[in-house]
């Protein structure tokens, strides 16, 4: 079966840090982008950044600069180094996988994980 598992998240002061990890099972993971997106309450969930199969990377403007997108193919797993955490980042945030071929059969996600920031 196929899963995507994000771990990492939790409460953090602003100024601070964290880094999110996603562990991909039951699928070529070298072949899909993967891309993490978060979601504030009543507000719709938004793209934050993406890595290609290839490893190319693309930013929200919120968010570059302070945070980094990378992977570990031989881990399968994708990660999400948030920096200089404000407010306005408290969200959930998921992990996304899509297919590099056939991305739109081929489109999973994962339960998210919780990232407050708040003193």
């Amino acid at each position: 079966q196929v899963q995507l598992v994000e771990s990492g998240g939790g409460l953090v002061q602003p100024g601070g840090s964290l880094r999110l990890s996603c562990a991909a099972s039951g699928f070529t993971f070298s072949r899909f982008a993967m891309s993490w997106y978060r979601q504030a309450p009543g507000e719709q969930r938004e793209l934050v950044e993406s890595i290609t199969s290839a490893g190319s990377t693309n930013y929200a403007d919120s968010v570059k600069g302070r945070f980094t997108i990378s992977r570990d193919n031989a881990k399968k797993t994708v990660f999400l180094q948030m920096n200089s955490l404000q407010p306005e980042d408290t969200a959930v945030y998921y992990c996304n996988a899509k297919h590099s071929w056939v991305p739109n059969d081929y489109i999973y996600w994962g339960q998210g994980t919780q990232v407050t920031v708040s003193s």
